[in-house]
């Protein structure tokens, strides 16, 4: 929603604005300039960019204009979530788990857990980096070199989208300039009509420019730093699991590790200790 009303008032301000000046808004309607900004963006984009990363574009550009999942909700569930698996470790021994981690869709564990289970990318570090440390007898400092390394792969991977959405977005003025170079090329040949005419050819072409512009700086740049944020906060989730899984190997009780975690939180939604506690006894009881 906050998309949505941050580009009707970008519309409502720059439309508003030329129409307030004594502009005509239908003149700003040239299809023509449309079809060659746009469609050579996108074209562009096709060019640079393998199948994966375009379809994960269309993915992260949809998420901003849905409505995302509490963060403060998911967060809860996972610290929860990672104090009872992280017990379940200390109390029982991995092999407890070995049938919840497998098969978390249909898990007893997992499944009390939906906005966790919603999150595709979170629920496969879990599950994964648990068979690991099942699996390996390696130190604290290797599974958080590990751990970092992961993540930084994707991070990566789920940023190139955004950095090529800019990448466009930077190009958008020379595409602007490519279409109205078209449209005095086209004024060029109607020199000999009525004064009328030319300037009617002149105003639509300079309207290239105005787009593209005005796709850089008001569509495809915001759109692209959305995307990066969107990113950022998905990859935070996973920074705060990589922190109770790393300090559940150097020792720590459940309670200490997951609130290794916590701290992680950013200020808006971290909960307090004690809250944090709260939940855990409640859950308990």
């Amino acid at each position: 929603m906050q998309r949505i009303v941050g580009l009707i008032v970008v519309l409502a301000a720059v439309i508003g604005g030329f129409m307030i000046a004594g502009g005509n808004p239908a003149m700003l309607w040239q299809p023509a300039e449309f079809v060659v900004i746009f469609g050579a963006a996108i074209g562009a984009l096709i060019i640079g960019n393998s199948k994966y990363v375009l379809k994960d574009m269309l993915q992260q550009i949809k998420a901003q204009f849905v409505a995302q999942p509490d963060q403060a909700q998911l967060y809860k569930e996972l610290l929860l979530l990672m104090y009872q698996l992280l017990e379940t470790i200390r109390s029982k021994g991995f092999r407890e788990l070995e049938d919840h981690v497998e098969n978390p869709e249909t898990s007893s564990i997992f499944i009390s857990y939906p906005a966790v289970l919603a999150n595709p990318d979170l629920l496969m570090f879990v599950c994964d980096n648990l068979r690991l440390i099942s699996m390996t007898k390696s130190s604290p400092h290797d599974l958080d070199a590990t751990l970092e390394q992961e993540i930084i792969h994707i991070e990566d991977q789920h940023l190139k989208p955004s950095h090529s959405l800019h990448t466009i977005a930077e190009a958008m003025p020379g595409f602007g300039i490519l279409a109205a170079v078209g449209g005095i090329i086209i004024t060029m040949q109607h020199l000999d009509g009525p004064l009328t005419s030319i300037g009617y050819h002149v105003a639509a072409a300079l309207v290239g420019t105005f787009i593209g512009i005005f796709g850089c700086y008001c569509l495809f740049e915001p759109l692209s730093t959305a995307m990066e944020s969107y990113v950022k906060k998905k990859i935070a989730v996973l920074e705060c699991v990589r922190a109770m899984l790393v300090a559940h190997m150097k020792g720590h009780v459940a309670v200490i590790a997951t609130d290794c975690g916590r701290k992680l939180i950013n200020e808006e939604i971290k909960p307090s200790f004690t809250e944090m506690e709260n939940w855990i006894n409640n859950k308990a009881a």
